[in-house]
């Protein structure tokens, strides 16, 4: 049981009871797809959102990276039209804009956008899907290039959502999707990724599978670190008749060796979490034992699901800090740990700073290394419980 990831708490809502829901991975058995229930609907989760993609300067540089890619790759020029699905604050579409290339961010969160339009980059505030697609199509918006970073899982109704691709992309238009891979997240048993919000969880095997049902070929594919190992795939209209690159072959070869075609490598998942919960209790009861002092950092989503699957609340952690000024002021679901701005760290000095975003260890490790100053160290929880050096 485990309360929405990112329905952080006022002060005034400490008090109120929560909802808390079950989470809980199935697998289809047919086409391999990992999906959680739907307990919320779209609007309850996405309407009023406090993820802003901007805070993570890894992730812009990565954003502007792929961006200088595909401005090459497909020679985008100011003729063609960029969209992107769940565009954030317009991160990744301004280094499109500079560049003099015509934009559009398709945003459900209007907080969110709004931030996104103040930067101006045009965003239409709405959930993607056949319907939006088509309204999209009658206004002449069309694009050549339609985008999506980690927007996949968090779609609910997944054949309406492909659907609306394949309505909305232009005839020799591209298609360019990244998710976190499920074979880096059995691998690397980064269960906290698993949450209420990402509804969906891909190989590249059972994506070929959604994608070709909906009249789009899945052609390439990129392998890329982020998120602890995620697939950029690459499809188009099938009827493009695009050729399959050597790096499909090459992906599909290491899912069918990890066994993701069959249900034995899912099921064998389970005791990796259970001992991952125990190992970093057992950590936490030594260092408090120790009289050891502890906070987080980041205020991610993963965090929230790590924290209350292993019931870690104040008793072990003092606070959790996080670049977000959204964030700050506010409390963890479930937890209720306070969320501060980094700043406070170097006032209370603790013996240990938890990354709960694993996936940006190498950035929080530079941005924090001061703490080492008074023997402050670093601690990482996935794939398993590690001190840094």
């Amino acid at each position: 049981m485990s309360p929405p990831s990112n329905a952080y708490l006022r002060p005034d809502q400490l008090q109120q009871m929560e909802p808390f829901f079950p989470l809980h991975a199935f697998v289809c058995s047919d086409c391999k797809l990992v999906q959680l229930e739907q307990f919320q609907s779209p609007d309850e989760i996405f309407s009023d959102y406090a993820y802003f993609s901007s805070f993570s300067d890894s992730w812009l540089k990565h954003a502007e990276k792929y961006v200088e890619s595909m401005t090459a790759r497909l020679s985008l020029t100011s003729k063609n039209q960029v969209i992107e699905i769940a565009s954030n604050d317009g991160y990744l579409l301004q280094y499109f804009q500079k560049r003099g290339i015509p934009v559009l961010g398709v945003e459900p969160a209007a907080n969110v956008a709004e931030v996104a339009r103040g930067k101006g980059v045009p965003s239409k505030v709405a959930f993607f899907g056949k319907e939006t697609a088509i309204l999209l199509r009658e206004e002449g918006i069309i694009p050549d290039l339609l985008l999506g970073n980690n927007v996949l899982a968090h779609v609910p109704d997944l054949n309406d959502f492909v659907a609306g691709m394949k309505i909305l992309l232009a005839k020799q238009g591209t298609i360019t999707m990244e998710f976190p891979h499920i074979l880096k997240l059995i691998e690397f048993n980064q269960f906290d990724t698993i949450y209420h919000e990402h509804f969906s969880y891909f190989s590249l095997l059972t994506i070929q599978k959604v994608f070709a049902h909906h009249g789009l070929h899945v052609f390439d594919v990129d392998e890329l670190p982020t998120h602890g190992g995620s697939l950029r795939i690459f499809a188009q209209h099938a009827e493009a008749n695009s050729q399959d690159t050597p790096a499909i072959a090459s992906v599909l070869s290491a899912e069918r060796s990890a066994g993701l075609d069959s249900m034995d490598a899912y099921a064998a998942f389970d005791e990796k979490v259970r001992a991952t919960k125990r190992n970093l209790l057992r950590f936490l009861i030594e260092a408090k034992c120790q009289k050891k002092s502890i906070v987080g950092y980041g205020a991610a989503a993963k965090g929230n699901t790590l924290l209350n699957y292993c019931g870690i609340r104040g008793d072990f952690v003092d606070y959790v800090v996080d670049r977000s000024p959204h964030k700050q002021g506010r409390f963890l679901p479930g937890t209720h740990l306070p969320i501060l701005s980094p700043d406070k760290i170097f006032q209370t000095k603790p013996d240990y700073l938890l990354i709960l975003p694993w996936n940006l260890q190498n950035e929080v490790v530079e941005q924090m290394k001061g703490i080492r100053e008074w023997g402050g160290r670093f601690v990482v929880p996935i794939p398993d419980v590690r001190i840094l050096d």
